[in-house]
């Protein structure tokens, strides 16, 4: 499996949003800076927490910034999601979870010893609007969540 690092071009994808719509991440070069945040499945305590602290510090992540939530979890189900919580930014479904391998943010073969390998791992991507990855975290405990204020700070720094 492949692991997107900073520095190397973030690997380009399109998934369906929660609006049912195609999301192209192309679109977000050369005009504005991206967050990608993997987690491991909607409705669940830790990744709703971490999507409703973002969504809530929006504006802490700097102006114009594009960002958006990632999980194998399908359309309908990220659909519902965003819409009991609020969220201020797009959930993607990457159903098949080839985005999630592509940037080595998906669990091999035994997630919760369940044997489950469809599940993204929780992660954070910063990508610049040329396209770079400034900024890479991928963890192994999905108990954890990334370093937001971390982020936060990459982000700030960008043009």
């Amino acid at each position: 499996m492949a692991t997107a690092v900073v520095g190397q071009e973030a690997p380009g994808f399109e998934l369906y949003n929660s609006e049912k719509e195609l999301f192209k991440l192309s679109e977000a070069k050369g005009k504005q800076n991206t967050l990608l945040l993997f987690y491991p499945g909607a409705f669940t305590g830790v990744c709703t927490t971490e999507l409703n602290t973002v969504s809530n510090e929006i504006a802490d992540y700097g102006k114009g910034t594009l960002i958006v939530g990632i999980s194998t979890d399908s359309p309908f189900v990220q659909s519902e999601y965003k819409k009991v919580n609020n969220f201020g930014f797009a959930l993607l479904s990457d159903h098949d979870a080839k985005v999630c391998a592509a940037y080595g943010a998906k669990y091999q073969n035994n997630f919760t010893g369940m044997n489950l390998d469809r599940i993204a791992k929780r992660s954070a991507f910063v990508i610049n609007k040329e396209g770079t990855i400034v900024y890479a975290e991928v963890l192994e405990n999905a108990g954890e969540l990334p370093d937001l204020d971390a982020i936060k700070k990459v982000l700030n720094g960008l043009s």
